[in-house]
């Protein structure tokens, strides 16, 4: 084992918890979340979505993939989507893949973990399915988290344009927190 590549895959890593998730602090959201904060969401959210769904989940995979998925950030920091529209098309992917591929640069293990991430954005597998649902559910269950905590309604955008979810039950849940959301409005 190279000591000093895994430290610094690592330390890679623990960037995201200094990374804050850059459409909050745009949106007036004080004390925004980290990217780290994001990522244990979308890894809780998968774990509790995967024995749901009626496809067959391989939990791990699908686990190892919500940890990853924005792994790159910890370099690119966090672009904020509306950022994205402004540039070349899929240099988004392409610019992760650099960022994966740097922080993994050294290490033995990296194969599996660059294996997964590619999968994920290729969103071909039911665990890549998976995990785009719970991305996306655990954005608007903290957008209504926000919203209740502080009273920020310039979190309503995010309500305007109904989501389409994979899987129903992901969009059972998405519906239902936009019905909670009304009932407190």
């Amino acid at each position: 084992m190279d000591v000093t590549a895994v430290l610094e895959t690592l330390l890679h890593g623990n960037q995201l918890k200094r990374t804050p998730r850059t459409g909050w602090v745009q949106r007036g959201v004080p004390q925004a979340e980290n990217v780290a904060a994001h990522s244990f969401g979308v890894v809780y959210v998968t774990l509790i979505l995967a024995p749901l769904v009626e496809e067959e989940i391989d939990l791990g995979k699908a686990l190892a993939m919500a940890a990853l998925h924005d792994l790159p950030e910890g370099l690119t920091s966090d672009i904020p989507t509306p950022a994205w529209v402004y540039l070349p098309p899929d240099i988004k992917t392409s610019v992760e893949r650099q960022a994966m591929l740097t922080m993994l640069a050294d290490v033995a293990f990296a194969a599996p973990l660059l294996a997964w991430w590619e999968e994920l954005h290729t969103a071909v597998s039911p665990e890549a399915h998976l995990v785009h649902d719970a991305d996306k559910l655990e954005m608007f269950i903290q957008a209504v988290m926000y919203e209740e905590q502080t009273g920020n309604r310039q979190l309503a955008e995010f309500w305007h344009i109904p989501h389409t979810f994979h899987y129903p039950q992901a969009q059972a849940l998405y519906e239902e927190l936009r019905r909670r959301r009304q009932a407190q409005s």
